[in-house]
């Protein structure tokens, strides 16, 4: 696996650092006290949803696979560890041959998911799993906070292009994952070449006001990149005055001009003059895109102005207010004693302040009503009731330590927006409240 597919510097000999000190400490304790070989039962889940979310999107399943794939102890990470005394002799011998084994089950990536949805299942020994823990939370935690604000920002755009640039605004390996996530999430294309790249996501650019400003006039800036880009370019027009840059914009390419960005002012206002005077200057097709510190609300404030498309960078890489899906990582089963035969006992944490879970390998299905709406989302460890068996949502990722298939991101996407579209119509809505469809457990 080249680790360049997992948006990781090329010297990066694999993901098996991307964990916590104590995952190895747990290891060696396991390892001494006979615990590491029990058969076992992790689930990823979030206990609830950010404040006013109405769904969460499951995003960066994919990535993680990559990763499970790419979890490897070579002879680097191991001297790296051996000096640092992290762990013992023995310890280090295990993690020498270490390559996971057991399988994953999670909800497909694009599906939507709600509190305490197991959307994603580890099995195998307690060691081979517990080893996995930060890696995973890691990637679903960013990938699933970005694609949810990417959700609700495709939803309020109403069908409007999205173009994800925000890739100077976050760490330059975060920017990559995501954009993927954002692509997942409802957005068309991306500003970063390696996203591009590596994730096949169309990209998109132009130029930025040090352009203009290098040039000694506005008409010079928009000549330069008219003779090079054609007609068909994005002209920024607000460095100076913007009614002035769009007369000169039309005046340079003709009516022929692809669209203008406007990326400051009040961008309602603006928008609606900008339309005016280019339709009156011939520029009917001419398409307007607005950007400029946009989430969600400014998207949505936005929907009777005439704009065709909306770059997003800072709320989009930030998640919307929201970085991190609070996802965690627990066992809930594991076997009575390292017998490969030991049957599964369910195990949870049991304790004050908010952090209770519930024991038990775990299926989900989501309810329809009789217009085909998800009305509840229903979580079992018994058998699956009758009715509900052709809703479940889980499918095997991983069998045998062997990924069974990956998707093209493009069938993730499709997935995810026909999931938000089988949700109540207030899924979509932006103000505050719970989510949207109640948890059921049977």
């Amino acid at each position: 696996m080249n680790t360049a597919d997992l948006g990781l510097p090329v010297d990066v000999p694999s993901t098996a650092l991307f964990t916590d000190h104590y995952e190895l400490t747990m290891l060696q304790a396991a390892l001494r006290g006979g615990s590491a070989d029990r058969r076992s039962v992790f689930e990823a889940f979030t206990r609830r949803l950010p404040e006013g979310r109405r769904y969460g999107v499951v995003a960066g399943t994919g990535r993680v696979l990559d990763a499970i794939e790419n979890f490897r102890f070579d002879a680097g990470v191991l001297g790296f560890l051996r000096e640092r005394g992290v762990v013992d002799e023995p310890t280090l011998e295990w993690l020498a041959s270490y390559r996971f084994g057991g399988d994953v089950w999670g909800y497909p990536e694009g599906e939507v998911y709600f509190p305490g949805s197991p959307i994603l299942r580890v099995e195998g020994s307690f060691a081979e799993c517990v080893l996995l823990e930060t890696v995973i939370l890691s990637i679903l935690n960013h990938d699933s906070a970005i694609a949810a604000a990417a959700s609700r920002m495709a939803s309020a755009a109403g069908g409007r292009p999205l173009i994800e640039m925000g890739a100077r605004r976050t760490h330059e390996l975060a920017a990559v994952a995501a954009a993927r996530a954002a692509y997942v999430g409802g957005f068309t294309t991306t500003s970063d070449l390696a996203a591009g790249f590596r994730y096949g996501i169309p990209t998109v650019g132009t130029s930025a006001h040090a352009f203009t400003l290098v040039h000694d006039t506005e008409r010079d800036a928009f000549r330069a990149q008219v003779d090079s880009l054609g007609r068909g370019t994005t002209l920024l027009v607000d460095t100076y005055d913007v009614a002035e840059a769009v007369r000169l914009a039309v005046e340079v390419a003709g009516p022929e001009l692809g669209a203008v960005r406007i990326d400051s002012g009040d961008l309602l206002l603006v928008a609606h003059r900008v339309r005016q005077q280019l339709d009156e200057l011939g520029a009917t097709k001419t398409r307007i895109i607005v950007t400029s510190d946009l989430d969600e609300y400014a998207i949505a404030s936005l929907a009777a102005a005439p704009v065709d498309a909306y770059g997003v960078g800072t709320q989009l890489v930030t998640g919307s207010g929201h970085p991190t899906a609070s996802m965690v990582y627990k066992l809930v089963a594991r076997a009575e004693s390292a017998d490969p035969k030991a049957p599964l006992v369910p195990v949870a944490k049991k304790s004050s302040g908010g952090k209770t879970s519930i024991g038990g390998r775990k299926w989900a299905a989501r309810r329809l009503d009789a217009s085909g709406t998800a009305e509840a989302e229903v979580i079992g460890t018994e058998a699956v009731p009758a009715g509900l068996g052709d809703s479940l949502l889980q499918v095997q990722l991983v069998k045998g330590g062997q990924v069974l298939a990956r998707e093209p991101l493009d069938v993730v996407r499709e997935r995810h927006a026909r999931a938000r579209a089988g949700l109540p119509l207030s899924a979509t809505q932006l103000s505050r409240g719970e989510a949207v469809i109640p948890t059921e457990y049977v």
